[in-house]
C-alpha cells in the first residue's frame, strides 16, 4: 500500500520546518519560531506533553495523570497556522530530505529531532522484560497499579515468603528519580498505607534503593548527596549504595555480593539513552545512542538537520567534554538559541555557539524535604522543599494543570493523604521464569 504524501500538510512558499517530539525541547521551539517566516509541523507519537519530572507522584499516587500532561494540539493552536500530526516516525532519508512515518511521508527543509530519551537497561533483557520503567504517562499508571495490586494480594495470601516479596520494593537507581520515588514510597508507607492495609504488618514492607557508585545524586553537590542520604535512611529506606544488579527474573533480585533479595516491585531508575530513530545511525554515540551534533545543534554531517535536548550529544564544550546532563533546562536552554540560528541561516548571518547556563539542580526526598544547589550557594530542608515546588509548578504547561496540581499538593499536604490510589487499569506483569 502506498504511503500517502505529505500526511496532509499543504504546500507552502515558507520553509518548511518539521520538529519531531512534543518534550521541552520541542514545545520550546514551537514557542519561538511561531511569529516568524517558517512553516511548522510537530510530530510526536503521543498527542500530549509530559512533565515528567512529575512522573513518580503519578506513581505513587499523588497526582492524576492530566495534570501533568497537556494536549499538543491546545499547545500548537495558540500559536495559529501550526500543524501537529500524531504519528511514530520510523526513519529520515537525509539524501532526499524526506521522513517517514506510521502515518505518511513528509518532505522538510529543515529538521529538529528532539524526540528525547528512552529507558536504558545496558543490553540486560531479563532487566528490560521485568523491572518496571518509569519513563512515560502509561508506565506510571502500571506502576501504580502494580503497587497497589501487590499490597492487596499480600494481604490474602498465606505464604509469608510470598508475602514478603510482595511487600519488597527495590528501586535501581541513585539519581534524582529513584531518590524521590523511594522517598515517597517511604512516605506512603508511614503516612498512608499502615491506616488503610492495617490487616498487614508494616513494618514488613521494605523499601531498598541500589546505587551502582558510592554515593546519591551524582550530578549535586557531596553536601546534597549525604543530605539525601540522611532523609532517606531516616525515613526507613534501605540504601545499598557501590551495589550493582546483576539479574532479575521477576521473582529475585540479584544484586553483586549481597543475597538475593525475593520481590515482585522492581523498578528501574538507572539511566536513559537517547531515543533517535533509523537513518542516521553513522551519527550516533555509542554506547549512549545520542546523536552527535556541533556547537549549532547540527547533526553531524548534515547541513539543514538539527538534534536539541536529550537526544543530543555536544562534545564540544569544554565544561562538560562527555555532553550536557540530559536534564529539561538543557533542552530549553538548546531550543532557544536553535531558534535564533535558524533565524540567521535564512538572513545568512554567522551562527551562534551555544553555552549551557547552569541554574542548578533540585530534588525532593519528601514532605518538608528536599536539597537544592545553586551555583555557589545550596541549602536543604523546608525551604529547599518549597523552591522544589516553586519551581516544579512553574515550569508545568498550562494554568489548569498549574491549579490542579496546586490543589492536589495542598489537600495531600493539608490531610497526610491521598484519593488516587485507584486500579483503574490492572496491570498484568510478565511471568517469571518456572524453575527447573
Amino acid at each position: 500500500m502506498e504511503l500517502p504524501k505529505n500526511l496532509n500538510i499543504p504546500e507552502s512558499e515558507k520553509p518548511r520546518l518539521v520538529i519531531i517530539g512534543g518534550g521541552f525541547a520541542g514545545i520550546t521551539l514551537v514557542k519561538e519560531l511561531h511569529k516568524n517566516d517558517f512553516q511548522i509541523v510537530v510530530i510526536d507519537r503521543n498527542n500530549y506533553h509530559t512533565f515528567q519530572p512529575l512522573l513518580y507522584q503519578v506513581a505513587t499516587g499523588g497526582l492524576e495523570p492530566d495534570a501533568i500532561a497537556y494536549p499538543l494540539r491546545k499547545y500548537v493552536k495558540q500559536f495559529g497556522q501550526l500543524y501537529f500530526r500524531l504519528a511514530d516516525v520510523e526513519s529520515v532519508q537525509p539524501e532526499k530530505n524526506l521522513i517517514i512515518t506510521s502515518e505518511g511521508i513528509l518532505n522538510y527543509d529543515f529538521l529538529v529531532i528532539a524526540t528525547g530519551a528512552k529507558t536504558n537497561y545496558f543490553g540486560n533483557k531479563m532487566l528490560e522484560q521485568f523491572t518496571m520503567g518509569m519513563k512515560t504517562i502509561p508506565e506510571a499508571l502500571n506502576l501504580r497499579s502494580l503497587i497497589l495490586q501487590n499490597l492487596e494480594k499480600a494481604i490474602v495470601t498465606k505464604d509469608p515468603t510470598e508475602r514478603q516479596a510482595l511487600m519488597n520494593f527495590v528501586i535501581v537507581g541513585g539519581g534524582p528519580t529513584g531518590v524521590e520515588l523511594a522517598g515517597a514510597l517511604a512516605e506512603l508507607k508511614k503516612f498512608v498505607f499502615k491506616e488503610e492495609y492495617h490487616d498487614l504488618k508494616m513494618e514488613d514492607m521494605q523499601v531498598f534503593l541500589v546505587e551502582g557508585s558510592g554515593r546519591l545524586l551524582g550530578g549535586m553537590s557531596e553536601k546534597s548527596a549525604l543530605q539525601t542520604k540522611s532523609f532517606l535512611q531516616k525515613l526507613g529506606v534501605q540504601l545499598m549504595l557501590n551495589c550493582k544488579i546483576n539479574d532479575y527474573d521477576g521473582k529475585l533480585v540479584h544484586i553483586e555480593q549481597n543475597n538475593p533479595i525475593p520481590s515482585n516491585n522492581v523498578i528501574w531508575a538507572a539511566g536513559v539513552m537517547g531515543a533517535p530513530f533509523a537513518g542516521l545511525e553513522a551519527t550516533q554515540a555509542k554506547p549512549s545512542a545520542r546523536l552527535l551534533v556541533d556547537a549549532f545543534n547540527r547533526v553531524q554531517d548534515h547541513e539543514n538537520i538539527f538534534a536539541i535536548g536529550d537526544v543530543a550529544l555536544m562534545k564540544g564544550d569544554t565544561k562538560y567534554p562527555k555532553g550536557h546532563p540530559m536534564v529539561a533546562p538543557v533542552a530549553i536552554q538548546q531550543a532557544k538559541n536553535l531558534s535564533k540560528n535558524l533565524l540567521r541561516i535564512s538572513t545568512q548571518k554567522q551562527l551562534m555557539a551555544f553555552a549551557y547556563r547552569d541554574q542548578g539542580s533540585m530534588a525532593t526526598i519528601g514532605r518538608n524535604k528536599a536539597v537544592v544547589d545553586m551555583p555557589g550557594f545550596h541549602f536543604k530542608g523546608f525551604l529547599a522543599w518549597l523552591v522544589w515546588l516553586f519551581v516544579h509548578l512553574m515550569s508545568i504547561v498550562g494554568f489548569k494543570n498549574r491549579l490542579a496540581t496546586l490543589l492536589q499538593w495542598f489537600s495531600n499536604y493539608v490531610n497526610f493523604n491521598s484519593a488516587l490510589r485507584l486500579i483503574i487499569r490492572p496491570f498484568q506483569p510478565q511471568k517469571p521464569k518456572i524453575d527447573g
